[in-house]
């Protein structure tokens, strides 16, 4: 039986978190997103859906299937 890929969300930072509360910045550093445009890929989990549900209102998010990069990968070629 082959193994299943694990449930991921793709997200990307698209407003600034220029006067944003420190509360905010952190939560979007916390997800691995550090510039406008920037988009890393994380496990779908209740603990990165929370982290997305604070910073709603700066980032986008797409569910795929696939597996999760962290901030400094390069982006995977298909």
């Amino acid at each position: 039986m082959a193994k299943a890929k694990p449930k991921t969300v793709k997200i990307t930072l698209k407003r600034s978190t220029i006067g944003e509360k420190p509360k905010t910045r952190a939560t979007v550093e916390g997800l691995g997103l550090r510039k406008i445009n920037h988009t890393v890929t994380q496990v779908d989990s209740p603990s990165v859906r929370g982290m997305v549900d604070r910073v709603r209102h700066l980032v986008e998010v797409e569910v795929e299937v696939g597996e999760p990069t962290k901030a400094g990968d390069p982006p995977k070629e298909s």
